[in-house]
């Protein structure tokens, strides 16, 4: 819901950035790769029990690194590979943190976590499916920037899910209650998702 505004903000600042790292000869899958590393390290962080706001740091730096390679890409040359590999670190980080609280206190993470992994399953499924229809269709959006899948908008975007890391991070012991709200809204806004698909791709008609 809240990155088409976040982008506004961020975007001309990681476009320098991303073109600065190109001339320094830095490769967008190396950028996502090096993003791919900080978020897992947080996430060991999390899952031994260091404090929450130590492992925020490289946590943050990770989602830096993913912005930042699409810009690198941008300034260098954009690959269909370079948009899988990045969706497939975002859904292994996005796994990991939770993953994380679960062992760092699994009596009391246990259940929550599990449903709040369940729900990001869905909502993922919604939205690689929704992704894989509109390239059938050709059809595109700049909504979300330059992108190599169709990203539909939604309740729950990366900005909402990062506000939600952040404060699981500074409060690990609300883990449990913020799971349940935030996997009930990721559901919500699969249903969403499936809703707008039924919309726009039940009846086989061509892409607006």
């Amino acid at each position: 819901m809240l990155d088409g505004v976040a982008r506004r903000w961020i975007d001309p600042v990681v476009g320098r950035w991303g073109r600065a790292l190109a001339a320094r000869g830095w490769t967008a899958d190396g950028v996502t790769l090096v993003g791919l590393g900080l978020g897992l390290a947080a996430a060991g962080l999390l899952a031994v029990g260091v404090a929450g706001w130590i492992a925020l740091i490289p946590l943050l730096a990770s989602r830096v690194a993913d912005g930042l390679d699409g810009a690198v890409a941008r300034a260098t040359q954009k690959t269909d590979f370079g948009g899988y590999l990045d969706i497939a670190c975002d859904f292994l980080f996005y796994a990991a943190v939770p993953m994380a609280f679960v062992l760092r206190h699994p009596e009391a993470n246990a259940v929550a976590g599990a449903f709040l992994l369940m729900s990001f399953y869905v909502n993922g499924t919604t939205f690689l499916g929704y992704a894989v229809l509109a390239e059938k269709r050709g059809m595109q959006t700049a909504q979300r920037g330059e992108k190599s899948l169709y990203f539909t908008a939604g309740l729950l975007e990366g900005t909402e899910t990062i506000a939600f890391f952040a404060a699981i991070c500074l409060w690990p012991t609300a883990f449990a209650p913020l799971a349940w709200v935030f996997g009930a809204l990721c559901f919500v806004t699969a249903a969403a998702r499936v809703r707008l698909a039924w919309h726009m791709f039940h009846d086989n008609r061509p892409a607006p």
